[in-house]
């Protein structure tokens, strides 16, 4: 079953893939496009972590189980693919390109 796993990029590691839960990449994808701010000064880490924290479906983020992780791994997927990018200076703000 291809259709329960995504591979996902990583910025800091060009060329390296991982295979995560398709499901839970869709949903926190979702949520961090919805949450993050278009252009610059964009959003700290912290912040993004509490905004998309509402907006996940409780079945695959009890309580917000997990959801930090989550936030790091499409963070990294998203930037590797130019789809986000990170301010240079701290504290490392986020936004939608």
């Amino acid at each position: 079953m291809a259709d329960d796993k995504v591979i996902v990029e990583n910025v800091n590691h060009p060329g390296k893939t991982e295979r995560v839960d398709a499901a839970k990449y869709k949903a926190m994808k979702t949520a961090m496009l919805a949450v993050l701010p278009k252009g610059s000064p964009g959003m700290k880490v912290s912040d993004l972590q509490e905004g998309v924290k509402p907006k996940l479906p409780d079945d695959l983020f009890p309580g917000g189980s997990t959801s930090g992780w989550w936030v790091k791994c499409v963070q990294l997927d998203l930037e590797a693919k130019g789809v986000i990018a990170r301010e240079k200076s701290p504290p490392v703000p986020l936004y939608r390109v």
